[in-house]
């Protein structure tokens, strides 16, 4: 990406043995500025030119404007100042058409701009100069278009080897001369080049940034700065359904640059959606062995599992019930892949019918914590099983993901919650209509019906200990009880209608 040679630049004029210019002594000139990209020369004796100036460009005067000035630095001081807020890079004074050398006022001035000045001898035409720069600019481009060619060429022969996407991404590194980074759905960096090129808190904070690109999960490019490395991000896929991200260490390319960069992500893109069909016949033979496991005879999915991705989990087994949305489904998966590599023999999981089912051995969660933490699911962890129960175990994970307040949820702590805990509101509705005759001669008379069946209840019918929660006497629990069994037209002495009643004040709570 490093400019040419005979890239458009002032130092690239001055250095035109043909054109005999020569750069004014300034000792306190920046060399930078000599290099600055030179979009065009131009020349003109107005005494303020600028409304008709680019930035990026070459002036050129004959010094006209200056004919009824005197030697006062004044005058070229504010006329200099107004050509580097326009953005000019250079001034060119032609000698000997009003006078011989440059002008000591405007050589001042343009040391206290830092504008490199440059004598333009009689004998030089300013076209010539300015044609000069023209052909500098044309060899530019059709430098850049013959390298754009020869990267793109490059670049599809890479995608040939047997790698292919590794081999594309080494390629687009050494044609763009900088650091290049493939992440996967699941926001993991899959391929680099140079392997290793990030410090571990840049690739950090760069894989913070990729992961949020994904999460939103749009077609984009992006631009980004961490610390002083400029980064340009591209997503690989459709919206909705992205298949990664193109992490290049530089900041806005030119144009040959973007077209180099597009063809990549074309390819990659291409290749990735191959890989798709082949993660799908993957992912329909874990939903398969799932299914297998569910009768509770695993004979069948240990064979199958063992000769794919290595042998199931060994017993005992907890599962765990993803709620994952359709559209980080394929996300959540790529990053479970990547554990069963890692974790071979310890991880298993397939798409059940409504979530991802992940199976871990007993006590050990990190991918179940991993997936919370990292995309937000929630989920539901069984208690511990052999497989002979996965079937039951599914059923656990399923009502604690449901009932779970947290992102991950043990069925240990749904179920010392009780099963009166579970009522669902077609419950709920049911225990209004049975109380609401308590509750309607509550409201008109006055009376405390409904507090007093819930205190005696509670305190497993005993007169006594209701009386003294209640803080009356317990003839009183007794008048309101015969009183609650003749609004409700129930007898309170029988044991299905106490655990109806029960129920129905549970389910109000």
């Amino acid at each position: 990406m490093n400019a040419p040679a005979d890239a458009p630049t002032l130092r690239a004029l001055l250095t035109r043995g043909d054109l005999r210019l020569t750069l004014a002594e300034d000792d306190g000139l920046d060399p930078a500025a000599l290099d600055r990209a030179v979009r065009w020369v131009h020349s003109s004796d107005l005494s303020d030119p600028t409304p008709f100036l680019s930035e990026g460009l070459v002036l050129l005067t004959t010094g006209t404007q200056f004919t009824d000035t005197s030697d006062d630095v004044a005058p070229y001081r504010a006329y200099v100042h107004r050509l580097a807020a326009r953005g000019v890079v250079g001034l060119g004074f032609g000698t000997e058409v009003v006078r011989a050398g440059l002008p000591p006022a405007l050589a001042q001035a343009c040391r206290d701009e830092r504008m490199p000045l440059f004598e333009v001898p009689y004998r030089t035409p300013f076209i010539a100069v300015a044609r000069a720069n023209a052909e500098a600019i044309a060899a530019q481009a059709y430098a850049r278009r013959s390298w754009a060619l020869a990267a793109q060429r490059a670049i599809a022969l890479a995608a040939l080897r047997p790698d292919g996407l590794g081999a594309t991404v080494s390629e687009l590194a050494k044609q763009l001369d900088t650091w290049v980074g493939m992440f996967d759905a699941a926001g993991e960096l899959s391929r680099e080049h140079p392997v290793g090129g990030l410090g571990a808190a840049t690739a950090a904070a760069l894989r913070h940034e990729v992961t949020g690109v994904l999460n939103r999960g749009a077609r984009a490019g992006s631009s980004l700065r961490i610390d002083e490395t400029p980064f340009t991000l591209q997503t690989l896929g459709r919206g909705g359904h992205l298949r990664g991200v193109i992490a290049i260490a530089a900041g806005d390319l030119d144009q040959e640059g973007r077209g180099v960069v597009t063809s990549v992500i074309a390819m990659a893109g291409l290749a990735l959606e191959q890989q798709q069909g082949l993660g799908r016949a993957r992912g329909a033979l874990r939903a398969g062995l799932l299914h297998t496991l569910m009768t509770d005879e695993p004979s069948l999915a240990r064979r199958i599992a063992r000769e794919v991705w290595g042998p199931l989990p060994a017993a005992p087994i907890q599962v765990a019930v993803t709620d994952a949305a359709a559209s980080r489904v394929d996300a959540i998966a790529e990053v479970l892949e990547l554990r069963v590599d890692e974790r071979r023999g310890s991880l298993f999981f397939g798409r059940g019918d409504d979530g991802l089912v992940l199976v871990v051995p007993a006590g050990e969660h990190a991918p179940v914590d991993e997936l919370a933490e990292r995309f937000g699911v929630r989920i539901g962890v069984s208690d511990p099983t052999g497989y002979d129960g996965f079937a039951a175990a599914i059923g656990q994970a399923r009502v604690a993901r449901d009932r779970g307040a947290g992102p991950v949820t043990a069925f240990a702590e749904i179920a010392r919650s009780g099963v009166l805990s579970a009522l669902t509101d077609e419950a709920r509705t049911l225990a209004r209509a049975e109380l609401a005759p308590l509750a309607t001669h509550d409201a008109d008379e006055g009376t405390r019906l409904v507090e007093t069946l819930r205190a005696w209840l509670e305190n497993d019918c005993s007169h006594e200990a209701s009386a003294r929660s209640l803080g009356v006497h317990r003839h009183t629990v007794r008048t309101r009880l015969a009183q609650a069994e003749r609004v409700l037209g129930r007898d309170l002495s029988s044991f299905a209608t106490r655990a109806e009643l029960w129920a129905a004040l549970r389910a109000l709570d």
